[in-house]
């Protein structure tokens, strides 16, 4: 990792970090590089104009942020030969001249994300150019989760779920309780879940609320979360025959008052709905990720923002969502084998 990127303790103590604490340090990093990065800075002023729509649903409610400063994310070219025809913009020697990051480990830089969403919003890719991939980096999805737990969400973003850097194994994070769905989910447990397992140490719950279809696991021990982990994943993969990784966005958050992890596991059905593909006045800019499964739809033209129905979200939900069967029948064969 180039040295020059990384952010010590001490170089962040003028902007509140405090050594040691990677919630504080977090904070600290987007403090410091508002002052000298101008993109981002350019970029948390355009945040400050955003509008915003609820949509209630029957049980819960989703909002729907408009925000043109996501343009380059949502129409981001994702297609091999894109991908391979660009520089990546994850990777360290990429990186603008005034971004720096805090190292999280050995592998991983935690930068500051030039294109929020969330009022503190973070990009946390790891050191070498390796795809994204979840299955050999869960764990630090769940360290993460812990370590920033105190204000932060963690997500991600499979390869066709949403990443705009597909080929660079990466997370984000933003506030914590920004997303709906983490205030609603004790609501969504309990008028549309389904208990799968529960061992007192270990809660399992699969959600339907008519748009989408989801796993939570609950639990206050990191190895049990990671053999639920390893089950599902290998069963989504052998219910998808096995191909590559299977289609999910995954939302990790850490409960420090009930020293308890929370984590979402969302099957996807496609990485686009068909309004997406449509021309002319007819298409609608949204692709959804962890963050719109999470409750913001985030649309990044105005036009879209202002005829967006709950008819739209329904029906786009609907479509990047596994089916009710599928999802019912994926939950069988992972029943079958948290028994095992």
């Amino acid at each position: 990792m180039s040295v020059d990127k990384s952010l010590s303790a001490n170089e962040l103590q003028d902007f509140g970090g405090v050594d040691g604490n990677y919630t504080e340090l977090t904070r600290a990093l987007l403090k410091q590089q508002k002052t000298v990065w101008k993109q981002l800075a350019s970029g948390y002023e355009s945040l400050e104009t955003v509008h915003v729509r609820e949509f209630q649903f029957d049980g819960f409610s989703m909002k729907v942020q408009f925000n043109p400063g996501r343009i380059i994310s949502s129409s981001a070219k994702v297609d091999t030969k894109s991908i391979k025809e660009r520089k990546c913009f994850l990777c360290i020697e990429n990186l603008p001249p005034d971004q720096k990051g805090i190292a999280y480990g050995s592998e991983y830089l935690i930068l500051c994300n030039p294109f929020p969403i969330f009022p503190e919003h973070y990009t946390i890719p790891n050191v070498h150019h390796v795809p994204q991939r979840i299955d050999s980096a869960f764990d630090v999805m769940l360290d993460l989760s812990k370590d920033i737990g105190k204000d932060y969400t963690v997500f991600y973003n499979g390869p066709k779920c949403g990443a705009s850097a597909p080929d660079h194994l990466h997370f984000q994070a933003g506030n914590k309780g920004f997303m709906l769905i983490e205030d609603q989910f004790d609501g969504l447990k309990s008028s549309f879940g389904e208990c799968i397992l529960d061992t007192g140490e270990l809660l399992i719950t699969a959600i339907d609320d008519s748009l989408r279809r989801f796993i939570g696991v609950e639990s206050k021990n990191k190895k049990l979360i990671e053999v639920v982990f390893k089950k599902f994943y290998d069963t989504y993969a052998a219910h998808n025959g096995n191909a590559e990784e299977p289609m999910m966005n995954i939302i990790s958050y850490f409960l420090p008052d009930k020293g308890m992890w929370r984590i979402l596991f969302i099957p996807r059905g496609k990485h686009r709905p068909s309004h997406y593909f449509l021309e002319g006045d007819d298409k609608i800019l949204l692709s959804p990720a962890s963050v719109d499964f999470g409750g913001i739809l985030i649309t990044p033209v105005e036009k879209d923002f202002n005829r967006l129905t709950s008819e739209h979200i329904i029906e786009m939900f609907n479509e990047v969502s596994l089916s009710k069967p599928v999802f019912e029948n994926l939950m069988v064969q992972f029943k079958k084998a948290l028994e095992k």
